[in-house]
């Protein structure tokens, strides 16, 4: 995957990213993990990328499962339905594929909630502003799919109380998940960052981003390993 220093509007975004990540951390936040996002085919054609985009999590964005998000102000609120990554050792840039399966502790389920208020087209600025990224519900980490196993997922999402996707296979919009884990390594590393034990990747959507409004619950299960919902008001 193409690392940083290839595209000038990603190292451009990618150092003022790092530069807003840096002033949080230095008032307080803690880092919680990572984000990808323009991952699927269509997303990557439409930027002229070679990747998925990398931003960042921290604790200030982590909201629990069943919370109630308001949207006064919000310009374009979407939610997410993703598969989360727990690391559960450090992984430095270009390591391979064995070594990335060694790393990840295991999966769980995560549903992100983003705000599009800048138009979609400028990387250099998407990235600046951490893509998008406002809030996150993690849920629990099934140890058992440590190395990035798959078997037997099956993941639901519902609106409403209506289910609106059911998909078993997580990967086929985000590509593959050891793919984006090494990714995000090799692209921290560019950045001067390291990729640690104990933080998380949520790792791109698994249906097309929803686009929300007050009144609105969206609910994500990732059978068997758990579910998350979160409600939206006005």
């Amino acid at each position: 995957m193409e690392a940083v220093g290839n595209d000038a509007r990603i190292a451009r975004g990618m150092a003022r990213q790092m530069a807003l990540r840096r002033t949080r951390l230095g008032v307080g936040e803690k880092s919680l993990g990572w984000k990808v996002a323009f991952g699927a085919p269509a997303a990557m054609q439409r930027l002229s990328l070679a990747a998925p985009l990398v931003g960042f999590l921290t604790d200030r964005a982590l909201l629990a499962s069943g919370a109630t998000v308001p949207l006064a102000h919000w310009a374009k609120p979407a939610a997410e339905a993703e598969i989360a990554v727990h690391m559960g050792r450090d992984l430095p840039g270009g390591a391979d594929r064995d070594r990335v399966k060694a790393a990840i502790a295991g999966l769980g389920p995560a549903i992100e909630i983003a705000d599009v208020d800048i138009a979609p087209d400028d990387v250099e600025e998407i990235l600046a502003g951490n893509i998008y990224q406002r809030h996150v519900i993690v849920g629990p980490c099934d140890t058992e799919r440590a190395g990035c196993a798959l078997d037997g997922l099956t993941c639901s999402v519902a609106r409403r109380g209506t289910e609106i996707a059911r998909t078993s296979d997580p990967q086929a919009l985000t590509g593959e998940i050891i793919g984006i884990v090494r990714h995000v390594a090799t692209v921290l590393a560019a950045c001067g960052e390291r990729l640690r034990a104990g933080e998380i990747i949520i790792t791109g959507s698994i249906i097309p981003p929803l686009w929300v409004e007050a009144g609105d619950d969206i609910s994500f299960a990732l059978e068997p390993v758990g579910s998350l919902s979160v409600r939206f008001a006005g």
